[in-house]
């Protein structure tokens, strides 16, 4: 971490499986956040052993060690707000005037986006591959200049 820039993971979609090309591209940071769809609670203990994390119960979320986590949740960091939930249509109607960051998951798709001075992020999944979709996982950075954002492909990772 550099002099006033923190930098967060994000992951999501894991589904049981935790690569250790996540493990890699998660050094460093101060804070994961894991939008759901964890798949054990194997996951999350070799999650919090990063960082600090702050998860959603994702809808392939069973049992018991699941339903200890919440459906949506709100975390600042470095002044940074975010909200996590695990499908972006479970945000219809929600407010997000007190919001920086939107964290989703549950569409396997990374992206990243402004909207309305709020960024949007899906890191995708950085679990077992769907479809043709990439294995990746995203990197958000805040600093002097505000919150900067990244999504990292896991097959390219070094």
């Amino acid at each position: 971490m550099r002099r006033n820039v923190v930098d967060i993971g994000v992951i999501s979609d894991t589904h049981a499986l935790l690569r250790p090309e996540a493990v890699a591209a998660l050094a460093g940071v101060v804070h994961v956040v894991h939008a759901g769809d964890v798949g054990s609670a194997a996951v999350l203990e070799d999650l919090a052993r990063i960082a600090p994390l702050t998860a959603v119960r994702g809808n392939n979320d069973l049992g018991p060690w699941a339903e200890r986590l919440p459906e949506t949740a709100r975390v600042t960091i470095a002044r940074t707000r975010l909200l996590i939930v695990h499908d972006a249509h479970d945000l219809t109607g929600v407010p997000l005037d007190d919001v920086d960051v939107v964290v989703t998951g549950h569409s396997h798709r990374p992206s990243m986006q402004r909207c309305d001075g709020v960024l949007h992020v899906n890191p995708g999944s950085a679990g077992p591959r769907r479809f043709r979709l990439p294995i990746a996982l995203a990197r958000l950075r805040i600093g002097p200049h505000g919150i900067e954002g990244r999504i990292v492909d896991l097959a390219t990772h070094a």
